[in-house]
């Protein structure tokens, strides 16, 4: 899969020209693989130091950062970037500050690397118990949002992972900028340069190859529209924590408290379009839809929101676009919201369970019995009751940071943090004990 031209780009060793895109992928796994071995070395002390640095780096780093960013967006809009993609992409002080806080946040939270736990003694007189530990190399593949970039790598980071980064091509200053305050701060802390890479190439042929090389990469963590994950998820020879896609749905209850029905509604749709764990469908029990409905159509005509409907949903708010199949699987990233009228808690299930990408989906009801139902039937990686969706994200759920939401269920499963990032292995205490 190799791509021969000669691209100048900033890379971890400075300015140099890329001729082989396969060659020097190989060589940032080869230096990943050296680095992650020094990070299993590497003190929580340290690790904190490297962030902490990060962030007063990038503080200092603030105007340049944000100045790349605005030639990013520049050439997103010359090249028709939609709304969504262009609202992943920006930066502003406010993102650059959450940024900083994040970083600080991971520095803050407790280091999983080297627990122990169920040590246990045996019959034969060791001790039995599983010791947690970094995966080692994860690469790690993003569209869009820049803050991904310090994300992942303060992420890996503090897990004792070294990772490899690569941004799509619409950030790649941005990203670069970024790279640079992840540089500083490892250099300060005295850590591997190469415990966190930031690909210095937008040909896709390094994508190819970096999801092909399980002698150097661990895992493959993806970010990014369905087809990019569809393509890594068909193409990798590497393990993938992924998630396709986010159908989130709320389902309102005929029991429920119609203002926090309202509110929670009204919040997991308009608080932020382009994020997976917005609200693409609402479903309402039929005995509250007359009611509630109307108090609904008008909170989202104030924001601007597109409503689809089913045709119990369309006899009661006439003038609402008809609902199509397609619409019922489509995960708008928009101001376009479908409505299902259900009978009960059973066709909501059904309903969620059919159409659902095992996301993030919410109750809202008063009803102790149906909550716990709701709970354990749906097959989601998260489920809530009586909250909006967009919770589902690794800060509200004090991981400090999340390098992605999974909706795996193999080794992690919903919003992916410091122990996602971690496997365990095996440890045996004795004293001189041998088998009989």
């Amino acid at each position: 899969m190799s791509s021969h031209y000669s691209e100048a780009v900033a890379g971890n060793d400075g300015l140099a020209p890329i001729t082989d895109v396969d060659a020097y992928v190989t060589q940032l796994g080869q230096q990943a693989s050296a680095a992650a071995a020094m990070m299993r070395r590497c003190t929580t002390a340290s690790k904190n130091s490297a962030l902490l640095a990060m962030a007063r780096h990038l503080d200092e780093s603030r105007a340049s950062v944000l100045e790349a960013n605005q030639q990013d967006l520049l050439r997103g809009r010359e090249a028709g970037l939609d709304d969504a993609l262009l609202d992943r992409l920006a930066l502003d002080d406010a993102r650059v500050d959450a940024m900083i806080s994040g970083l600080k946040q991971v520095a803050g939270l407790p280091d999983p690397v080297g627990e122990i736990d169920g040590l246990r003694a045996r019959p034969s007189g060791i001790q039995v118990g599983q010791m947690r530990v970094p995966l080692g190399v994860i690469g790690i593949i993003y569209e869009s949002r820049p803050n991904v970039t310090l994300e992942a790598a303060s992420l890996c980071l503090k897990s004792g992972n070294a990772c490899i980064l690569r941004g799509g091509s619409e950030a790649r200053d941005s990203n670069a900028a970024l790279a640079s305050c992840i540089a500083a701060g490892l250099a300060e802390a005295e850590l591997p340069a190469a415990a966190v890479q930031v690909v210095a190439t937008t040909d896709r042929a390094a994508v190819g190859r970096l999801i092909a090389m399980p002698e150097h990469v661990d895992v493959i963590i993806p970010r990014g529209g369905k087809s990019l994950i569809e393509r890594i998820t068909r193409e990798a020879r590497v393990p993938v924590i992924k998630h396709l896609d986010g159908v989130c749905h709320v389902y309102v209850d005929a029991t429920a408290d119609l203002d926090k029905a309202l509110a929670i509604a009204v919040n997991a749709k308009t608080q932020r379009y382009g994020t997976c764990n917005t609200m693409e469908t609402l479903l309402l029990d039929a005995p509250i839809a007359e009611t509630l409905l109307p108090r609904l159509a008008a909170a989202y005509a104030e924001h601007g929101v597109e409503l689809r409907g089913c045709p119990r949903t369309q006899a009661l708010l006439p003038g609402v676009v008809p609902a199509e199949e397609a619409d019922w699987h489509a995960e708008y990233l928009a101001p376009v919201l479908a409505i299902r009228v259900v009978d009960g808690i059973e066709a909501a299930m059904d309903h969620i369970g059919h159409y659902g990408s095992h996301h993030t989906d919410a109750i809202v009801t008063e009803h102790y019995g149906l909550a716990r139902r709701f709970l354990a039937e749906v097959d989601s990686s998260s489920v809530i009751v009586n909250a909006s969706t967009r919770f589902a994200d690794g800060v509200e759920y004090g991981l400090g940071a999340e390098i992605g939401i999974s909706t795996d269920k193999l080794h992690a499963r919903g919003p992916v943090g410091l122990e996602g990032l971690t496997t365990r292995k095996y440890v045996v205490m004795g004293d001189g004990h041998v088998r009989g």
